[in-house]
């Protein structure tokens, strides 16, 4: 089914930011297809038509001594059915023709009136599911129906002052026969009318209801896809912050291990061994994590996208239980890393615990890096209704450059931390050096 355009919101904003008012919604015009129908009803309706005129002739039924010749019944007949051609595209026309050449076609005797009627009912009822103006469509067939009801009083007052037909002789009810008439008459035409009133108010509420449906499908359907783009966003920050967090971190140290190698290459061949061998570690590590988030990527909608194993088995989500290696592989740059854990350890959740490890990563990261320091405390407080992770040098007390750039650093943890409704402090201590604290709800 065509829908139309949705009315106006109430505010004055676009039909796609509000909902509309539906009261004043407006049937859209008929479809090509529904045009179509039309024809071929009008059609079938005057096939109708015209053989009933010619079984009633035939059986010399409902007709007088006044009832024309057949030929013109059969005009009569086709005239009152063939306005339903265009009953769909111009309702109210077709409603008062239709109207009209019914009762002038009674005026003149005509025998046919089972298939005018139903050209009648079928008139009455598009005029109330297809007439986009409901005052002009109610009074309308209010007014059609009136006029429908005078002929039948003005029939049934010429009935009454007739003399009792003959077909009344036999009958043997309770009621008087010409009483039983009138009552029968009336009741018959008002489940007529009536029925054709009511089922066209209620295929034209149908199709606002339909019309409703569409636009309140397609309001979900652009919801879901703003949703989408938003967690694929959402998805492609995260990546960029763990991958920013891998690459940088192990990078850092790297290359401050490579660089301490070849400085004691001559001197000491042990302690150049050593050093290249954290950076072997330290790029196996770092391959790692990578393979891990690339995991993540080609992993399917229902996998854990925080824990998918690494083509080497290994597992891609470290949390606390890893720090003391992080913490291992910043002391291995020379960094005296001192790690302490506060209070009685808990499980936390494997979203909590990596954005935790992730935070001292970077932290330490920035340590290695910018701060100059000497000394670094790196602390995990179970606290009653938080988990709290700290690291504090005694460096320079300067945040990272690369963040004093518009890297992605302080930003990254920022986020981190606030994914979780948690807390970031990181700034210059009071005495030297840098803190960063994170606290995450337990």
């Amino acid at each position: 089914m065509t829908t139309a355009t949705p009315p106006h919101p109430r505010d004055g904003s676009s039909p796609d930011d509000r909902e509309p008012e539906w009261s004043r919604w407006r049937r859209p015009p008929a479809s090509p297809a529904q045009r179509r129908q039309d024809v071929w009803l009008a059609l079938l309706v005057l096939a109708g038509a015209q053989v009933v005129t010619l079984l009633v002739n035939s059986m010399g039924l409902y007709l007088s001594s006044a009832s024309p010749s057949l030929a013109e019944q059969l005009a009569w007949s086709a005239a009152t059915v063939v306005p339903l051609v265009v009953l769909r595209r111009h309702p109210l026309t077709v409603l008062l023709v239709v109207g009209a050449l019914f009762i002038a076609a009674q005026v003149r005797h005509t025998g046919e009136g089972l298939v005018s009627s139903i050209a009648l009912f079928l008139a009455i009822y598009s005029a109330g599911a297809w007439m986009r103006d409901r005052t002009a469509a109610r009074w309308a067939r209010i007014a059609v129906i009136v006029a429908m009801f005078g002929w039948l009083g003005f029939g049934l007052v010429r009935f009454l002052v007739m003399p009792v037909p003959e077909v009344f002789e036999s009958a043997t009810g309770p009621l008087d026969p010409v009483l039983a008439s009138v009552l029968y008459n009336i009741g018959f035409n008002l489940l007529f009318f009536l029925s054709a009133y009511f089922f066209g108010d209620a295929a034209w509420l149908s199709a606002r209801r339909q019309a409703e449906l569409e636009h309140r499908a397609e309001q979900l359907r652009r919801s879901q896809e703003q949703n989408t783009r938003g967690a694929i966003v959402a998805e492609r920050v995260r990546i960029a912050r763990d991958l920013h967090d891998v690459v940088a971190h192990h990078v850092s140290v790297m290359g401050v291990q490579a660089g301490a190698a070849r400085r004691v290459l001559d001197r000491d061949l042990d302690l150049a061994r050593s050093a290249l061998r954290t950076v072997e570690d330290t790029a196996r590590t770092a391959i790692g994590e990578l393979r891990a988030l690339l995991g993540v990527l080609r992993s399917e909608p229902a996998e854990d996208v925080l824990g998918v194993a690494a083509a080497d088995g290994e597992t891609s989500s470290p949390g606390l239980d890893q720090l003391p290696e992080l913490a291992a592989m910043a002391r291995s740059t020379g960094l005296d890393v001192q790690h302490r854990v506060h209070g009685e350890p808990r499980p936390v959740p494997q979203a909590v615990a990596l954005s935790a490890y992730r935070v001292v990563q970077e932290a330490l990261t920035n340590v290695v890096k910018h701060a100059g320091a000497r000394r670094a405390d790196l602390r995990v407080r179970f606290l009653e209704t938080s988990l709290e992770v700290e690291v504090a040098d005694d460096g320079r007390g300067r945040a990272a450059a690369s963040d004093r750039n518009g890297g992605f650093g302080l930003v990254g943890m920022r986020e981190r931390v606030a994914v979780h409704g948690g807390e970031l402090e990181a700034g210059p201590r009071r005495d030297s050096g840098y803190l960063v604290r994170a606290r995450f709800p337990a």
